[in-house]
């Protein structure tokens, strides 16, 4: 079973971004089993709805490192890794560390910046290291990425490349909040704003601790294969050109176990994985120019796969 005093805080931490963002408690959940899987978050939706002010709000949850780089097209990898700068006193060079040393790094609206610059990102999301001047350093631990993007701007944005897209353990979308949540969201913010209130609970120790247990979490055999048979039929359907990847399988699996400890099991169900199949595999996907021409989804084809495949009980 997970460590109850843990477990408690993590729920205190939910309820506190609660009274940030109304309504949305599968969203958060989601948000949480990324980060005790040690996987990375992509935000899309529109603007307005809640995507920085979730990720600061977790910050604050956080006795951590926080760091926002707002992404533009003028934005250079050194203005995220660090460069050297020279010092006229002795001489001499020295490193200033870019933002990307922290433990929770927004990359708001990071479709924005060039291929180029996004591309400084991927040593770091997924080796948790960065190479700068034939240097290897080692970042912070934890370390997530929660990246924004605005998926209906078209104007002065990059799409994002295939391999970054797979070091996204989910892709999530706040939507619209429901009547009721929205029309308490405008009591709460009247007179101040819910972010003032929200205090760390979390330490970053705590938060290791956490994705510990989840790595222990069991997997029986029946339910590796189920995640299995999904991730190999995605390369073998006909309407996609790229199926989910073998890292796609490692983190659908990860964010199962931490999905399972977050239902407070030691154990993994069904019930785990299924809501999770996609968040975690519908980004990864590239569809062929057929089916995309045909107004194929990549979330349409899941859908069609997991109809398919029986379920263990």
């Amino acid at each position: 079973m997970p460590d109850q005093q843990l477990f408690e805080k993590v729920q205190q931490v939910r309820q506190q971004l609660n009274t940030v963002i109304r309504g949305k408690e599968e969203v958060l959940k989601l948000l949480f089993a990324a980060l005790f899987a040690e996987g990375h978050i992509l935000m899309e939706d529109v603007p307005g709805t809640g995507k920085t002010t979730l990720a600061k709000a977790l910050a604050l949850s956080v006795s951590a490192e926080f760091s926002r780089i707002q992404f533009t097209p003028d934005l250079l990898p050194a203005d995220i890794l660090g460069s050297s700068i020279y010092s006229p006193k002795d001489g001499t060079f020295f490193f200033r560390r870019g933002p990307v040393f922290t433990n929770l790094l927004l990359a708001d609206e990071i479709n924005r910046a060039s291929p180029r610059t996004q591309s400084a990102l991927l040593e770091a999301m997924n080796e948790r290291q960065v190479s700068i001047e034939g240097r290897e350093i080692a970042l912070a631990t934890p370390f997530l990425v929660i990246a924004t993007q605005n998926p209906i701007e078209y104007y002065g944005t990059y799409p994002l490349p295939e391999a970054q897209l797979d070091r996204f353990a989910v892709r999530l979308s706040l939507g619209y909040p429901d009547e009721a949540s929205e029309l308490q969201l405008l009591r709460d913010r009247k007179r101040t704003d819910p972010l003032d209130a929200v205090r760390p609970i979390l330490t970053c120790e705590e938060i290791r601790r956490i994705q510990e247990e989840v790595r222990a979490i069991e997997l029986e055999n029946s339910l590796a294969e189920y995640m299995m048979t999904l991730i190999r039929a995605t390369r073998e359907a006909p309407e996609i050109r790229l199926g989910a990847s073998p890292r796609a399988l490692l983190m659908l699996s990860r964010c199962a176990q931490a999905s399972a400890w977050l239902n407070n099991r030691s154990y993994l169900k069904p019930d785990d994985i299924l809501p999770l199949i996609q968040p975690v595999l519908a980004h990864r996907l590239i569809l062929t120019l057929e089916s995309r021409h045909s107004g194929i989804s990549s979330a349409s084809v899941l859908e069609g796969i997991m109809k398919r495949i029986r379920v263990p009980v």
